[in-house]
């Protein structure tokens, strides 16, 4: 029989306690990002315009993300929510946020007033402060999770290795 110690115990329920809130954060987060996707991939024309206001790419480059970065979103966002190629999607997410973070404040120096509607009419009544606000909560939780993501990995490395047999 094996005797198990209460301290060990305890560190296992706080280990476990933290893992879930971490979960939650990444599905939260998943979640937001399928939104925001699946609002923009309804209406890519509308958002190539978004894009085209920036004042940064050729036309014809905005309609070609404004279909293609909707989906993006959502996979990355799916990523999350299932874990599967979690990674990945996080540090695309990432650097999408990052590339949306420099226009944005790229486009207000350059005098340009824009409303982003990324999270559709919701996000319209946002001024740039409340946009800018927004962005780098959503960068400063998906470093976190970045942060994390190794952890993670090691962790489930460790777990495999102690019930292979052999």
């Amino acid at each position: 029989m094996i005797a198990v110690c209460p301290m060990d115990a305890t560190s296992n329920i706080k280990h476990r306690t933290s893992n879930i809130w971490w979960r939650i954060l990444a599905v939260i987060i998943g979640a937001l990002f399928v939104y925001a996707g699946a609002i923009k991939a309804l209406d890519p024309i509308s958002f190539a315009n978004d894009i085209d206001n920036y004042k940064i790419l050729p036309w014809s480059v905005g309609v070609r993300l404004g279909f293609y970065l909707p989906w993006l979103e959502i996979f990355c966002g799916l990523a999350l929510i299932a874990r599967r190629l979690y990674f990945g999607g996080l540090l695309i997410l990432a650097t999408l946020t990052s590339v949306f973070i420099v226009a944005s404040i790229a486009a207000k120096v350059r005098g340009l007033d824009i409303t982003c509607g990324c999270f559709g009419h919701a996000s319209k009544y946002l001024n740039f402060a409340g946009h800018l606000a927004l962005d780098f909560v959503l960068l400063g939780a998906l470093m976190l999770l970045l942060w994390r993501a190794p952890k993670l990995s090691k962790q489930a490395a460790d777990t495999a290795a102690s019930t292979t047999p052999g």
